[in-house]
């Protein structure tokens, strides 16, 4: 399966199994999505368990804030997560807080899928990584997958959970994994171990990073587009690098990200968001509480410029092959 697949894949089994899960968003019913991660499901499965709504993501996340409170497990989805802006104060001040202010009586198991970050010329609008943001909303779980298998186990153990979860798909690897050179030809997820998805249901808990490849000489910290990009750098400039995909950004797997810098020493953080108060910020926080007397170096990050997503010069805002492997060389001389 390529990811979106899988994504459809994950709601189908779910939507079969517990009745109280529902599909809804802009154009998901009979379109089948904009990036048709939801086709052939209200055909399926029906009207009233898949349907379309009005172009209105606050109206969209806060009916699936309700429904959450009345016992259903609601899957909406945000065309691009530009667009989920006008539904954070539904995200913010209804679905993380129920839990808390009706002193457990409520509950918001709301899965929020939408399709996010840059790499199609998508622009200034279509192209934004708000996962920081999402991060920052106590009571709300952010998960990001970088491969199909992932983003199956993920997204049912997402919709399971009893708490609002944003579940960001980065669209870039919708269809293969991306190396971070624009001018090469895309390889399919056919070819990928990580395409191989079992039909049935199955789940990764969330909260558990994965070690891509084991390394002694640095740690490299990424999740979605940027594990394949950050692998095929270190691959070809030959350094022992160990990279872990984060996969759920929260909870995150501190103890994870605590023992593999601890054994290298070095730590280098890519993401693709702006750089001001980016996730990577709080990772650099993080290895520097936890590991101060472990490191050799600095840690380094490589992210995208503090500006807005720019059409004509996409790639060069990207955190490509020549910036990360520029970082590790430095961190590795430091």
């Amino acid at each position: 399966m390529n990811m979106i697949e899988a994504i459809n894949s994950a709601m189908d089994i779910m939507l079969e199994r517990d009745p109280a899960t529902v599909v809804m968003g802009e154009d998901v019913g009979y379109f089948g999505g904009v990036f048709r991660a939801t086709a052939g499901l209200q055909k399926k499965h029906g009207k009233t368990r898949v349907f379309d709504t009005p172009i209105n993501e606050c109206g969209i996340i806060g009916v699936a804030v309700g429904m959450g409170a009345y016992g259903l497990r609601p899957v909406p989805e945000i065309q691009f997560a530009d667009y989920i802006y006008p539904g954070l104060d539904q995200l913010v001040s209804e679905a993380a807080r129920l839990r808390y202010r009706s002193a457990n009586d409520f509950i918001c198991p709301m899965t929020v899928r939408t399709p996010f970050g840059g790499g199609i010329f998508g622009g200034q609008t279509h192209s934004q990584s708000p996962e920081s943001i999402m991060t920052h909303i106590c009571g709300v779980k952010t998960v990001i997958p970088s491969n199909p298998y992932d983003a199956k186990g993920l997204l049912i153990a997402a919709i399971e959970d009893n708490d609002p979860v944003v579940f960001l798909e980065p669209k870039r690897i919708y269809n293969g994994p991306f190396s971070g050179y624009y001018d090469r030809p895309v390889e399919p997820w056919s070819k990928h171990d990580a395409s191989a998805v079992p039909e049935g249901y199955y789940r990764i808990d969330l909260g558990k990073a994965a070690t891509v490849r084991a390394g002694e000489a640095v740690t490299v910290l990424a999740y979605g587009t940027m594990v394949h990009v950050a692998k095929t750098i270190i691959d070809e400039i030959g350094i022992d690098a160990e990279i872990l995909d984060l996969r759920t950004l929260l909870p995150l797997d501190i103890e994870a990200i605590e023992t593999s810098v601890k054994k290298t020493g070095r730590c280098l953080i890519i993401h693709e968001a702006t750089r001001t108060s980016g996730f990577g910020a709080e990772l650099a926080a993080l290895v520097q509480e936890r590991c101060f007397y472990h490191l050799e170096a600095p840690v380094e990050r490589v992210t995208g410029f503090d500006t807005p997503y720019p059409h004509s010069l996409e790639w060069a805002y990207f955190p490509g092959p020549v910036r990360i492997a520029t970082a590790l060389t430095k961190i590795l001389k430091d």
